[in-house]
């Protein structure tokens, strides 16, 4: 065997995903293709972040273009922002610049856990599991409520064991766009103090809050590092940007974290970051932090196209999870088959996310990111496949 042990598992795991990718060559060159799978941009990017990024393109010294690690200037916008959003003393020293959150979930997977140590990820979720055999961890589902695709602590106390070592809470959540309560979060909180002291070793709590701007209905958000100190928060400006291409992120550790291991943490964030394959996001990128801190998509719209597809899917009889935040709508499939749903209505046009590469094959995921008349145009063909 020439591949590693690793190498097998992550491939293994992200199996789904990889396939449905394949599939989607079928799409080259059909120029009447509705594309509603991925939450990719399909306008002009936002100028505000245009203006960011040219505003900083031009070199002011020598060593513009260097190697960079965690510039202080974007430390010192993440942590002000994080301060006015959670309401927690965040410092810039809590902060480590990523590239994106997938770069800011493998450093905090690197960061507190051992080569066999167990993770509890959310089921549905999205590419916590291949990311945990890459880094030899050991992946363990919990799944949401089954109706209401609500945090079940119930079901993350029975998965925790003797080998767990982080808990991933993912809030709001891709691709169900539900947002968890304060309580709920408390509940999850009691639960991993409690374990935590039975197993004789901390158990961690990794919040991914990429979506956490993107709310709609006045919605609040509470970070599980408000209720649960020992937690460590990641974030990507991709989503908001509605730009995934430009890879800029960070992870922050709760400043309810004590003192000391804070230091602890602190310090070993650099080099672990280095020794990952320098992790850190383009000077660029970097650099326009300060201004991108403000800038969003157009949320009016977004819950506009929202509030319409909920409508007329729900109208066609689909049972539909109303989303609270995000940009994706999660529905059952007609027929509970998935891959059955989405081929069908390939060979209409339109391409959705199957449930699969989620764990849920009765499910799929549209991605509201494609414009209105996308939407619109995608609208005969769910209807007519719909189950009413």
């Amino acid at each position: 065997m020439e591949l590693s042990q690793r190498a097998h598992a992550a491939r293994d795991a992200i199996e789904p995903v990889t396939s449905f990718f394949l599939s989607l060559r079928a799409m080259d060159g059909q120029p009447d293709v509705v594309d509603l799978t991925f939450g990719d941009p399909h306008e002009m990017p936002l100028p505000a972040l245009v203006d960011a990024l040219r505003a900083n393109l031009e070199p002011r010294s020598e060593d513009w273009f260097a190697y960079k690690t965690s510039l202080a200037p974007a430390r010192e916008a993440v942590a002000t922002g994080l301060q006015g959003e959670l309401g927690l003393p965040f410092e810039p020293d809590d902060v480590a610049m990523t590239q994106g959150a997938f770069g800011a979930i493998a450093l905090a997977f690197r960061l507190v856990a051992d080569a066999g140590d167990e993770v509890v990820i959310p089921e549905p979720g999205w590419f916590y599991a291949p990311m945990l055999r890459a880094a030899d961890l050991i992946p363990v589902k919990a799944p949401l409520a089954a109706d209401t695709f609500d945090l079940d602590v119930e079901a993350i106390e029975r998965a925790i064991t003797s080998r767990t070592r982080i808990v991933v809470v993912n809030s709001p959540a891709n691709p169900t766009g539900r947002v968890y309560a304060k309580d709920r979060l408390v509940e999850l909180a009691a639960v991993l103090e409690a374990a935590s002291a039975r197993n004789g070793r901390r158990i961690w709590l990794l919040s991914d809050e990429p979506y956490r701007r993107i709310r709609f209905d006045g919605v609040g958000f509470t970070s599980p590092a408000v209720c649960y100190p020992w937690t460590l928060v990641d974030y990507s400006y991709g989503k908001v940007l509605l730009a995934p291409g430009q890879r800029l992120g960070y992870l922050a550790m709760s400043p309810l974290i004590p003192r000391a291991v804070r230091d602890e943490l602190r310090a070993a964030m650099l080099p672990l970051q280095m020794g990952m394959g320098w992790g850190f996001p383009d000077a660029l990128m970097q650099y326009a932090v300060p201004a991108l801190e403000t800038v969003s998509l157009d949320l009016t719209e977004l819950q506009r196209r929202r509030d319409r597809m909920v409508q007329a899917l729900g109208e066609a009889g689909y049972a539909l999870t109303v989303p609270e935040a995000t940009f994706y709508l999660w529905g059952a499939a007609p027929g509970g088959d998935a891959v059955a749903f989405v081929a069908a209505l390939a060979e209409r046009g339109v391409f959705v996310l199957p449930g699969t590469v989620f764990d849920r094959p009765g499910h799929f995921r549209i991605s509201l990111t494609a414009t209105s008349a996308m939407l619109e145009k995608a609208l005969p063909a769910l209807r007519e496949l719909g189950p009413a």
